[in-house]
């Protein structure tokens, strides 16, 4: 079962998401609103629904994990299992590292989330490239071995990001643009 965005909010206040996670989830929601509606219209089959619901999840592990440890995107995926969102599960699971994607130039609603997410730092739309080394400030613990396994992620995100704005009529430079533009246009 795919949740709606009314049942995803009420498992982000279920699961006491902090504030800045949750609007982190709806930054990257709204990317992959406007990537997932684009590559529909290019004619690629993903889910519309599938991807929001695996954006606005897709941190639902991470309030908990900051009190306790443990791998954020595992403890989502089991959360969206237990709530019978099997479709959803291994978007948020595979959010951080990709286990497994598309090589055929498809996209899936999993590299959708996996890429849009590398592309939000807090709330604002930044390149792949800042996104990483705000990351690697963050995380990477001043250990080569993890500099090295964060560098190769995003070499696999650049792949992804080819994939996606293969297919789109605008070019991951002026996502912002568009992301502003369709708040703007919303209000």
């Amino acid at each position: 079962m795919i949740p709606t965005e009314t049942e995803c909010y009420g498992l982000m206040d279920r699961y006491g998401m902090l504030a800045n996670i949750k609007d982190h989830s709806i930054v990257v929601a709204d990317i992959v609103r406007v990537i997932s509606q684009g590559l529909v219209r290019s004619g690629v089959p993903v889910s519309i629904e599938m991807a929001v619901a695996g954006a606005l999840l897709h941190d639902i592990g991470k309030t908990q994990t900051l009190k306790t440890g443990g791998d954020h995107a595992a403890l989502g995926r089991e959360i969206c299992l237990q709530h019978h969102f099997d479709e959803i599960a291994d978007v948020v699971g595979e959010h951080v590292r990709l286990k497994s994607h598309s090589t055929d130039g498809t996209c899936s609603e999993k590299e959708i989330v996996y890429y849009a997410d590398k592309r939000v730092l807090h709330t604002s739309v930044v390149s792949l490239e800042e996104r990483m080394h705000d990351i690697l400030a963050r995380y990477g613990r001043n250990d080569l071995g993890l500099h090295q396994r964060i560098r190769e992620n995003f070499r696999l995100c650049e792949g992804v990001e080819e994939r996606i704005f293969s297919k789109l009529a605008f070019g991951p430079d002026e996502l912002a643009d568009v992301i502003r533009e369709k708040m703007d246009a919303a209000r």
